[in-house]
């Protein structure tokens, strides 16, 4: 059985259901990427998976079923989320944002330790740890969130569009910082637009048109196939 496994899932949204009996599986370690054009219903399945909106389908993390639970029970059984758009606190500082993310009760040793690894993930948010969230930039901001997201020792860390509003060298650090993280044995969920560089980052990805996968194989055989280059990497 997969580490993270996803069957089922369905969203609705009154009469129109947004995604479709989806089925996703992901091995302990292992960065899968999804993609897909605006409103394919990634996003809706982003949310479901961190139970914020309602669902039908199973959804499990390492031997536990969460598809019942509450958010902050998904949350606490290592499931953590990067919202599109970074959801970062404004009027607290970036140290204090990043607090936020070992709310459910980390040991203060293990809460400075997981710091300090945040840190040296991101120095520009050492140098800027006494500055207000909503004095950073957008890239700094992506940095904030995904380092938020790591304070809760993550098993499963879901990424929502983190390249969205950046500019190109501030996604190649982005990018940069993701490869890390799943090389430090953290299994990643990616859904980003600029399928090149989700299918560059990931071992393996599946396609969502209008709520259902239509594809799914190795990033790199994606990458190559006709239909992936013409619909989603623009060429001809």
């Amino acid at each position: 059985m997969s580490f993270f496994s996803i069957q089922s899932l369905t969203v609705s949204y009154g009469g129109i259901r947004a995604v479709r009996g989806l089925n996703i599986s992901l091995d302990k370690g292992e960065t899968v990427a999804l993609i897909g054009a605006n409103g394919a219903g990634k996003t809706s399945t982003l949310n479901a998976l961190l139970g914020l909106i309602s669902h039908g389908g199973t959804i499990n993390l390492g031997g536990d079923e969460l598809g019942s639970l509450a958010v902050h029970e998904r949350v606490s059984l290592g499931l953590s989320l990067v919202p599109e758009g970074r959801g970062v606190f404004g009027r607290l500082t970036v140290e204090e944002n990043l607090l936020m993310g070992s709310y459910l009760g980390t040991d203060k040793k293990q809460e400075l330790k997981d710091l300090g690894e945040v840190f040296d993930l991101f120095p520009r948010l050492r140098e800027r740890r006494h500055q207000t969230g909503g004095t950073l930039s957008g890239g700094e901001q992506q940095m904030l969130a995904i380092g938020r997201a790591l304070m809760g020792r993550p098993k499963v860390l879901l990424l929502d569009e983190p390249s969205m509003g950046l500019a190109p060298l501030m996604v190649e650090k982005i990018f940069e910082v993701i490869r890390e993280i799943s090389k430090s044995g953290v299994t990643t969920l990616l859904v980003e637009q600029n399928a090149r560089l989700a299918l560059e980052s990931s071992q393996r990805a599946y396609v969502m048109e209008s709520g259902e996968i239509t594809m799914n194989d190795e990033s790199q055989v994606l990458i190559r196939s006709p239909k992936i280059r013409t619909s989603y990497l623009g060429e001809d």
